[in-house]
């Protein structure tokens, strides 16, 4: 049941409350402004009610605790507490939601109906992006709750799901969401789209704020900075618009955007505070570099603006340090730029007819090609499928991606390697195609983003230009992408660079610049195994795999969005150079640590305590012993 209001609280005092927050600077808002909290306007609230909410009335130290509290902690907040944030979120407050799967298990929400056809759709992300609370990883959250068919958990708990949802769609909401988090010591994630290898959007019995209902789309003529000297189209979106959504509405004003691929994806909240790579990057470079201002809600609950004049620390750490770190974005605005013709090509091979050897002297073949085409300024989305059972393996290349290229243009820049292909008896059909936009070439070429599998997770490299500017660099890469392939790794790469636009000063790992290869591999294990078994497989793969990608690279880095929680020295790999700053940054604007995310930037402070032992969001958040 949704939390009530108490009787004995009036509306007057409520709306009072509820504007409770702090400002600084003069964000762009959408909507109401909000109001300045005065001891005045909480005068008559219980003082341990207020204590638990308001800043600067803490009657207790959540601070030094080993844990984030939890249920069964003495401290674990009131129901009136949690009554009062309900109110103070103008109701929004969502108590105890559950996993979409408990629809398929024994229980009062059992309908086998609804079960059957979310088990058909399961891997569509469209049916779990606008879910409060569902995760696109299901390892991430522990595996407590599937459909039997895919997973049979035997029941349905909430693991690594959160306990109550704040349905935020305004400022105020994440600051009250905020405010209550820091002041009980209750555990505290922010959950956009729910996107994310790694599970960041999770964590078990916490206080979620979920920004997807910040929707708002503007669109600015003339955005000027007089520091950096942008002048130009501009678009200053809530942090919960999509990438169909945003590029849709770009289109529409003859612009395009730079984001990612995947259509459901939040561009604006956990994209972007990642760097973000995109199709377009190889032109104008990371998501992160686009961003002219955010308005965010900060850890001491103040709503600020952050850009290259106000508060340009938070505005430096924000474009690239990573999501739920250093604050929430509520809403982001990005350069705009013009639509462009664009050409597009999807093909694929296999080895079961050429025989291996050919396969992979094709694959080598196409290796010389990676600095010309990325700085062409092409996006070349492929993948290496290995088959253990049949010893085959198949490329596909889904797609080869070439903004403002004529057909003629595209089909150039791919001629000679498919000569070379034929050459070796490799027949393929390119179907390069020509599109008068971005959009329309995008809408055709992406296959839909699906849910993460049961039993893989993904590690990552940027591979550097170094790794391609001679003939042995280029053949030690690609013995180690075969080798990856021949030890039954599923990899998915990217060719593509990320131009430093206007020499962009932000967190984006400098890895990012030197980029000509951003490439994945997964490792597998039986769904079925004991929890030593698997996480003996995880960590074998880090060991081996994983560390050959490191030895031929050194120096570079990988991405962390895309990456494996067992990413050793993450900080480095994700970071580089910028991640003592990153630190600094983190004590300044977080200095207890109300905000935590796997692998991000000050998380070595903390560990999940996962029930089974695996890194996943299933258990309690505590300090790391020193």
């Amino acid at each position: 049941m949704m939390p009530r209001r108490s009787p004995s609280f009036p509306a007057s005092l409520w709306l009072t409350a509820a504007l409770a927050v702090s400002t600084n600077a003069t964000p762009v808002l959408f909507g109401s402004t909000l109001g300045q909290i005065v001891d005045s306007s909480v005068k008559g609230l219980e003082s341990t009610i207020v204590s638990l909410v308001f800043p600067g009335h803490q009657t207790t130290n959540r601070t030094a605790s080993r844990c984030k509290v939890y249920p069964d902690d003495p401290a674990w907040p009131s129901e009136e507490a949690w009554t009062k944030l309900n109110e103070l979120t103008d109701n929004r407050l969502l108590v105890k939601p559950q996993p979409q799967a408990s629809v398929c298990y024994e229980g009062p929400l059992y309908d086998a109906t609804k079960c059957a056809e979310l088990t058909g759709n399961w891997s569509r992300s469209y049916i779990h992006f606008p879910d409060p609370i569902e995760m696109m990883s299901p390892v991430a959250q522990g595996m407590t709750c599937l459909p039997p068919t895919i997973f049979n958990t035997h029941n349905c708990t909430r693991g690594g799901f959160p306990m109550y949802v704040v349905n935020a769609t305004t400022p105020k909401h994440v600051q009250a969401g905020v405010n209550f988090a820091r002041d009980t010591g209750v555990r505290l994630v922010v959950k956009n789209t729910g996107h994310d290898f790694l599970g960041k959007s999770g964590g078990a019995d916490s206080l979620s704020i979920w920004t997807h209902h910040f929707k708002d789309i503007n669109y600015i003529d003339n955005f000027v900075d007089t520091k950096t000297g942008y002048s130009g189209p501009a678009f200053r979106c809530g942090v919960g618009v999509q990438a169909f959504e945003i590029y849709k509405a770009a289109h529409e004003k003859g612009r395009t955007v730079v984001g990612g691929e995947g259509e459901t994806v939040g561009i604006f909240g956990g994209y972007i505070q990642g760097a973000g790579h995109s199709p377009l990057s190889s032109l104008y470079g990371t998501g992160a570099d686009q961003v002219l201002s955010m308005d965010v809600v900060t850890a001491n609950g103040d709503f600020v603006t952050a850009n290259s004049t106000c508060n340009s620390d938070l505005f430096w750490a924000m474009r690239g340090g990573g999501g739920s770190t250093f604050g929430v974005a509520t809403s982001i605005t990005v350069k705009a730029h013009p639509e462009m013709e664009t050409s597009a090509a999807r093909f694929s091979f296999t080895s079961e007819k050429v025989g291996n050897e050919t396969f992979w002297s094709g694959i080598r073949a196409y290796v010389d090609d990676f600095i010309t085409n990325a700085d062409a300024g092409t996006y070349a989305y492929f993948t290496l499928i290995p088959n253990a059972a049949t010893g085959i393996f198949t490329f596909n290349m889904s797609p080869f991606f070439a903004p403002g290229k004529t057909l003629e243009q595209t089909q150039g820049l791919l001629q000679p390697w498919l000569t070379r292909l034929s050459d070796l008896g490799i027949k393929v059909d390119p179907n390069i195609t020509h599109f008068d936009s971005v959009y329309e070439a995008w809408q055709s070429s992406f296959p839909l983003e699906v849910v993460s599998k049961i039993n893989a997770t993904t590690g990552s490299r940027l591979f550097p230009r170094a790794n391609f500017e001679t003939e042995a660099k280029r053949d030690e890469l690609f013995q180690n992408i075969r080798q990856s392939s021949e030890n039954n790794r599923v990899q998915v790469h990217f060719n593509i660079k990320a131009v430093d636009p206007d020499n962009a000063d932000n967190a984006v790992n400098p890895a990012w610049r030197q980029n000509i290869l951003f490439a994945q591999q997964a490792v597998r294990w039986n769904a079925l195994g004991t929890p030593a078994e698997i996480l003996k497989a995880r960590k074998t793969f880090q060991e081996t795999d994983m560390q050959r990608w490191r030895d031929i690279s050194p120096g570079a880095g990988g991405y962390l969005a895309e990456a494996d929680r067992l990413e050793p020295n993450f900080g480095e790999t994700f970071w580089g150079s910028n991640y003592p700053r990153l630190l600094e940054l983190k004590a300044k604007w977080d200095p207890n640590d109300v905000f935590f995310a796997t692998t991000s930037v000050g998380s070595e402070r903390w560990k999940v305590e996962s029930v089974d032992g695996l890194p996943n969001e299933n258990g309690k958040l505590c300090r790391v012993s020193r």
